[in-house]
């Protein structure tokens, strides 16, 4: 398990754009709690490839929520091992229920994303919640109140938030 100061210790790089990062991924796989997305940005941080999924455990497990993304990552791109620097950055956005502050669960996701980037020789980047309050990136001063878990799962069937 990571621990907040440990990840923000560790540089996670930052979109430039994490409004454009949550919107496409959002409008692509309409997240509810609780799933999580799994996005890939090229080296212009556009969206190159995305998988989502549900997964929930009674105990939070980092090398299962590892296994859990390297799975969708074999499937939805190839990895850059020969390469000597990460070109294409892994993002994580979980959909969930509560507050969107740091838990023992989310150290646990912080800990598989970063074992499975490596893995995967991708660059690890932002860890990033989405409650019925809005979308926050962990370990960063990054948020905003539309998409949020209400208005992906509400009436509107989509994540702009707009009417």
């Amino acid at each position: 398990m990571v621990r907040l100061a440990e990840w923000v210790a560790a540089a996670t790089p930052l979109p430039q754009d994490p409004q454009a990062v949550v919107d496409g991924l959002c409008t692509l796989h309409l997240p509810r709690p609780p799933t999580t997305v799994l996005g890939v940005l090229g080296y212009d941080e556009r969206l190159v490839a995305s998988a989502s999924f549900s997964l929930e455990r009674s105990r939070p497990d980092g090398w299962e929520y590892r296994n859990a993304l390297l799975d969708p990552l074999r499937r939805i791109t190839p990895h850059d091992l020969r390469r000597r620097v990460p070109s294409r950055t892994a993002v994580l956005l979980c959909a969930r229920f509560g507050e969107s502050g740091w838990t023992t669960v989310d150290g646990a996701w912080m800990w598989g994303l970063r074992d499975a980037c490596t893995l995967h020789g991708l660059r690890c980047g932002a860890y990033i919640t989405l409650t019925s309050s809005g979308w926050r990136i962990l370990g960063a001063h990054r948020s905003g109140r539309s998409p949020s878990a209400t208005t992906v799962s509400g009436l509107l069937g989509d994540c702009s938030g707009a009417a």
